[in-house]
């Protein structure tokens, strides 16, 4: 394999890239929107980066090994799009979810703290913490800036000798081998393989296949404003945080963009291309949220909104996986609106399956994604 042409520069597709033109192939990646564009779901200003994962610990060491190949990108382009804020998980007695997670990093060794209710109310005396009992501190993950981290890795992609052609990609059709890829610019590319990692357009290219496997949803995110003056709702006075009992995460005001709140609960169908872009369905739901947690932002005024998606799989395992119909040809997707941070794990796994190198696990694989949604990854 000497040439390989991936469609999709999101953060999947992007890493893929950057891992196999280092790895020594000629790479064309196919963009038609721009990195970090707006409609696709590596756009945004900001995403998470967290270790915990409950009982899923290949996600656990995908985004250990992730941070540090972002912290190696970031420094080597000096471009610090990482900030180590830290992340509170925010947890009711009893949650299982938030005691796999705390198991899970006791295992993996990974730097956390366990925080007792009265240890939450003294460091963070801004949130009313409510029905929350307890929580777990990762002091060393933090918050990535994503749309410019998308933009820095095809930047790199580039400084190693990746073409980047400003294209979409039609689907093919038949089975066998693909030699080339047709495109709506009218080139077509001729490569040994072909990576899919277009996020959100997958099911819509290869409706067949992952029409009824990958299932895309609107999002609604929301900036609200902070006081003047009062740095108690930015880095470093609060971290970032997840709720995932009222399924529900946070960024703290980064940048002077805003405090960030959204549901994480799966919306409803949306198409990427065409989808109504006014986020105004959980608006109320995410302010009543606010209020509650941060009583000083109850009258917090709304700055900003954004509708992205998330392209879900049947339970939120990511798919990397051949092709049913060409051998030469993998798909790359199902980030499930946490994929973002697990990229360059994703990217460097792509990579050494392409090379003939290491086994996919199982839940990655297409035969394990169901046509109902049952979420099982947070």
């Amino acid at each position: 394999m000497k040439a390989v042409a991936i469609a999709g520069a999101g953060s999947f597709g992007a890493w893929t890239a950057l891992h196999l033109a280092r790895a020594g192939l000629s790479v064309t990646l196919l963009e038609p929107y721009g990195p970090g564009n707006l409609r696709s779901s590596s756009g945004g200003e900001t995403r998470v980066i967290r270790m915990g994962y409950g009982t899923r610990e290949i996600y656990t060491r995908f985004a250990v090994r992730s941070l540090a190949l972002w912290k190696d990108l970031f420094d080597r382009t000096r471009t610090p799009l990482f900030l180590e804020t830290g992340v509170l998980w925010m947890a009711r007695e009893g949650d299982p979810l938030t005691l796999a997670t705390f198991a899970a990093l006791e295992k993996a060794d990974v730097g956390h703290e366990h925080l007792v209710r009265a240890d939450l109310e003294r460091r963070w005396p801004q949130v009313d913490f409510g029905p929350i009992d307890w929580g777990i501190y990762e002091p060393a993950s933090g918050i990535l800036l994503a749309r410019r981290a998308v933009q820095e890795t095809v930047r790199e992609c580039e400084r190693s000798g990746v073409r980047v052609l400003p294209a979409a990609a039609i689907a093919p059709r038949g089975m066998g081998r693909l030699d080339a890829l047709l495109t709506t610019s009218g080139e077509t590319v001729r490569a040994d393989a072909f990576v899919f990692a277009c996020g959100p357009w997958l099911p819509k290219l290869f409706p067949d296949v992952l029409g009824e496997r990958i299932f895309v949803t609107r999002q609604e995110t929301f900036y609200f404003g902070t006081p003047p003056g009062d740095r108690r709702f930015a880095p470093p006075a609060l971290p970032a945080w997840v709720d995932f009992g009222e399924e529900v995460y946070g960024i703290p005001d980064v940048e002077a963009r805003g405090f960030k709140i959204a549901i994480d609960r799966h919306g409803p169908p949306f198409d990427p291309d065409t989808g109504d872009r006014l986020p105004r369905e959980s608006f109320a739901e995410a302010q009543a949220y606010l209020g509650r947690r941060f009583p000083a932002l109850r009258s917090a005024p709304l700055l900003a909104g954004e509708v992205c998606q998330y392209e879900n799989t049947s339970n939120g395992d990511f798919l990397i996986d051949r092709h049913p119909d060409f051998e030469n040809v993998w798909l790359v997707g199902g980030g499930s609106g946490h994929g973002f941070k697990h990229a360059p794990a994703v990217g460097e796994t792509v990579a050494q399956h392409m090379l003939g190198s290491g086994e996919l696990e199982a839940c990655f694989l297409l035969p394990a994604k169901a046509n109902v949604q049952r979420r099982g990854v947070y």
